[in-house]
This record gives C-alpha cells, sequence and structure tokens, in this order.
C-alpha cells in the first residue's frame, strides 16, 4: 500500500529574484525529493513566496503568497508540518520586522500541532535582546532544529537552547548540482587535473582567464568597490583577464556590477582582456553554471563563494558579514579584505595567486569541500526520517 503525500510549508525569503536564496529554495526542493524517494514517503513541497505564480512557474511545486496570512492559515492548516529556512531568516540588521514575521510562521504551525523543522539557517545577529527568548521559545518547541555554522549554533545556546537540540550542517546551496552532472568532482579527478602536463596548462593561459565578480553595494562611500576595481586593473596589466560580473541579487547588484564596470573603464580592453555581465540568470541553475564556468571568482555575495566551491572554482572572499569568514573558515580560507578596509594590491595580489596555482588551491580544500557537499542533505534526511516514522 503506498502512502499518502505529506504536504509541507517551505518558509523562506523566496520569491524576491535573490539567486543566493533561490539556490537555498531549490536546493531543499532537490534534497528533499531525494530524501522521501529513499524513505518510501512522498513529501509535496507548498512554497511560501511573495510572487508565488513566479515560483510555481520556475520550481513546478504548489506556492502561495507570504503575506496573505488567510492564505499562509489555510496552507498550513491542511499541511503534515513546516520548514523554516535556509538562509539568513533571523537576524535584525535588515530591520526590526524580519524576526517577528519568520517566528510567528514558525509559531503558528505549532500552535496548529505541526511539527515544525529549522533547516540549515544562518542565525544572527540578533542585536534586540528582546529577541533572544522569543527565539528560544519557539525552536523548543522545534522538531529539528539546524544551523549552517558555529557560531549560529553559540548564539543559540546563549539564548538557552541546549547543545544537543541543535545539529550543524552546512548551507544547503553546498548539495546543488547541475543536471548533467552524473557526479561531483572527487579527490581522484582533483588530482588528475592537478598532474596535467605543463604544456598544456601553459597553453591554456594563453587565453584570457575569466574571472567571476559577485559584488553588492555596501559601504556609502563605495570604497570598496572603487578597490575591487583597482585590484582587477592591476591584476589585468599582469594577464589578460575575462571579467564576468554575476549579479546575485537583481536588480541591486545589476546596478552596483554597472558601477564598477564604469570605474573599470577601457584599461581591461587596452590589455588584451574583456568585460561581460550576466543579467538573465533568475534561476539558481542557470547562474551555478555560470559560476562553474570561471577559472577563478571574487565575491561578496555569501552563494556565490558557495557556488564556487561546490563548482571547485579557486575564490577570494570579500567579508562584510560575519558569514562570510564563518563560511570561507570551513573551506580553510581567510577573506582578502573587509569592505571597511579594502586593498586593491592585496585584491590583485590575491587574485593572480588563484590563477597561477588554482589546482593545487582545489587539492589543498577537497576533502573539506567534498565533505560539506556530502552533507549538505542531512536536514532532509532527518525530515524525511521523521514522517517516515510517523508513517
Amino acid at each position: 500500500m503506498v502512502a499518502a503525500a505529506k504536504k509541507i510549508i517551505i518558509s523562506g525569503y523566496y520569491g524576491f529574484r535573490n539567486s543566493g536564496d533561490e539556490a537555498v529554495l531549490q536546493s531543499i526542493l532537490n534534497a528533499l525529493a531525494k530524501q522521501s524517494q529513499a524513505s518510501g514517503i512522498t513529501l509535496e513541497p507548498v512554497v511560501l513566496s511573495i510572487d508565488p505564480e513566479w515560483t510555481t512557474a520556475t520550481y513546478g511545486v504548489e506556492s502561495v503568497h507570504r503575506m496573505k496570512l488567510g492564505e499562509v492559515r489555510q496552507a498550513i492548516s491542511s499541511s503534515a508540518g513546516l520548514i523554516s529556512g535556509g538562509g539568513s531568516l533571523l537576524q535584525d540588521v535588515t530591520g526590526s520586522k524580519t524576526i517577528p514575521y519568520y517566528l510567528a510562521i514558525i509559531k503558528l504551525a505549532q500552535w496548529m500541532g505541526k511539527p515544525t523543522f529549522i533547516y540549515a539557517q544562518g542565525i544572527g545577529p540578533v542585536n534586540r535582546k528582546l529577541f533572544h527568548p522569543l527565539i528560544k521559545s519557539v525552536f523548543r518547541k522545534c522538531a529539528y532544529v539546524s544551523v549552517r555554522d558555529e557560531q549560529s549554533r553559540q548564539l543559540l545556546q546563549t539564548m538557552g537552547l541546549g547543545k544537543d537540540k541543535i545539529e550543524l550542517v552546512p548551507d544547503p546551496v553546498m548539495g546543488l548540482a547541475l543536471p548533467e552532472d552524473s557526479r561531483t568532482d572527487s579527490l581522484e579527478a582533483v588530482k588528475e587535473q592537478a598532474q596535467r602536463p605543463d604544456e598544456d596548462i601553459s597553453e591554456l593561459q594563453l587565453q584570457p582567464r575569466i574571472v567571476g565578480i559577485s559584488v553588492r553595494f555596501w559601504e556609502q562611500s563605495r570604497s570598496e568597490l572603487d578597490a575591487i576595481a583597482e585590484g582587477l586593473l592591476k591584476a589585468s596589466a599582469a594577464m589578460p583577464l575575462h571579467l564576468r560580473f554575476l549579479p546575485f541579487h537583481h536588480s541591486a547588484d545589476n546596478d552596483a556590477s554597472h558601477y564598477m564596470m564604469q570605474k573599470l573603464g577601457t584599461g581591461v580592453e587596452e590589455r588584451g582582456g574583456s568585460i561581460s555581465i550576466c543579467e538573465d540568470a533568475l534561476h539558481p541553475l542557470q547562474m551555478l553554471r555560470e559560476v562553474g564556468q570561471c577559472d577563478a571568482l571574487i565575491g561578496m555575495r555569501l552563494h556565490s563563494l558557495i557556488y564556487a566551491a561546490g563548482r571547485r572554482v579557486p575564490l577570494m572572499g570579500i567579508s562584510y558579514d560575519p558569514k562570510i569568514d564563518q563560511f570561507l573558515e570551513r573551506i580553510q580560507c581567510r577573506p582578502v579584505g573587509s569592505t571597511a578596509a579594502l586593498d586593491g594590491d592585496a585584491v590583485a595580489a590575491g587574485l593572480l595567486q588563484l590563477l597561477d596555482s588554482g589546482e593545487k588551491w582545489k587539492l589543498e580544500r577537497e576533502p573539506q569541500i567534498a565533505a560539506l557537499v556530502k552533507e549538505a542533505e542531512a536536514p532532509a534526511r532527518h525530515i524525511a526520517e521523521y514522517f517516515r516514522r510517523k508513517g
């Protein structure tokens, strides 16, 4: 006898055309499908989205408007449970209403007697202390809590949540793969790539190297973008580069990218290179493919760095938020600088080092990256097993 399908609500920052958050959703959907099939059950996702029509068209799943309380209440009422995450949902840097919204959605499900699951969230910063007991109260009643970094786990512990209640897992996007992938890169494959004959490598170096660039506005002075532009010009003087701008959050990142393109002027072309921008990659798999074609990536957006790591593209992160430092630490990297203090010479030197010894970079970090990829589906596996046990 085949068990009836169970609807499960997914709450997050979805439908806003932010490539990183959309990649989180795609990763969760993929993982739930795979793990529920392995457990012999059927989970039917219902996504809370700011643009449910677009979300349904993009992912082929049911979706309801996240701000229409009646629709949200009805969806939760007819579901088997609710997932909150992933991403940085519980933080108050972007405003004081963010945390109350996401907690209210979880609490509504709990009031209805539905099991709730925290899926690989990045918690914090939470500067308003009044939110601490609220988060603790809601999380204590969750069936499962997982966070994507150690700092998030420590923050929840300071709020009074027991360590044994919190599972540390990778960001879901670490498990995102392209449809044509028959397997993720293995350590053996990386070693084989690193041992290519020197003549092959020198032949490749005659072509402009592709550098992916993910930037956003942060400092009011734009000093961080000016420093990156300075570094790119200096690096392009050493070798021809194709600078490929990859906006992750439309349309704000498009504007930041065009700002930098104006700063670069004709300097890159005069040195035998070129500049382009990818403005139409709204689906996460499109952007993942774009990142995979790069020889190196400079990223401010967290998920640009996660995409690069997952595709084994040597990367250089620029810190503007603790989540950047926390992810880089997990793959044995350090930011080239922060947005508050970024040096163009350091950007140039770091980029040239990545392009010169990219295969070594991959080889050294493959064990850490492969482990993160393998564990990225842990929350979905736990959720599927929960419903399998419940029948």
